[in-house]
């Protein structure tokens, strides 16, 4: 007997949600796509296979697919950071903005893995039966992403040198 992947939905409810709202920011679209994820989830749960992966890595594989299809409809963008309302905003929003626009600088695969990693938090081995890669390429991938990510983030001139340092201390 197979074990039920969505036996424990709070955990994973959570997690997906944070690879979502990483990718196409908090809020309602975020909510929407989630929701679409477990739908389809729920729909397809006999298609699990605990051999493959475990339940995390499973949902945000139907996530990214979510994500795909929201945006082929037009009903979600992806990857644009949000926009800075009102003044006064605390150092650690900024930090978050600043972060989240020099992941919306780094390419299409980059952006992918550093969501995969921070925002869903997947191991690289998750990430790399996900996307059916050796785990060592994820590793050096991930590597080189934060590379880039650091080099956006201190570029001359840039009002990120905060978020660079936060992205440090992590």
């Amino acid at each position: 007997m197979r074990r039920d992947p969505l036996a424990d939905p709070r955990p994973l409810i959570t997690r997906v949600y944070a690879y979502v709202a990483y990718r196409i920011g908090d809020g309602p679209d975020a909510e929407d796509v989630t929701s679409e994820t477990f739908e389809r989830a729920l729909r397809y749960r006999s298609s699990f296979d605990p051999r493959r992966g475990d339940p995390a890595a499973w949902l945000v594989g139907i996530a990214r697919r979510c994500i795909a299809d929201a945006a082929l409809r037009g009903q979600t963008p992806v990857d644009e950071p949000p926009e800075r309302t009102g003044e006064g905003h605390e150092e650690r929003t900024l930090r978050r903005l600043e972060l989240r626009e020099a992941v919306a600088r780094l390419d299409e695969r980059d952006r992918e893995l550093v969501a995969l990693r921070y925002g869903a938090d997947l191991t690289a081995r998750q990430i790399a039966e996900l996307l059916e890669l050796r785990t060592n390429t994820v590793e050096v991938a991930l590597h080189r992403a934060l590379g880039r990510l650091r080099e956006h983030l201190e570029a001359p001139g840039s009002e990120r040198a905060s978020a660079a340092r936060a992205l440090q201390a992590s």
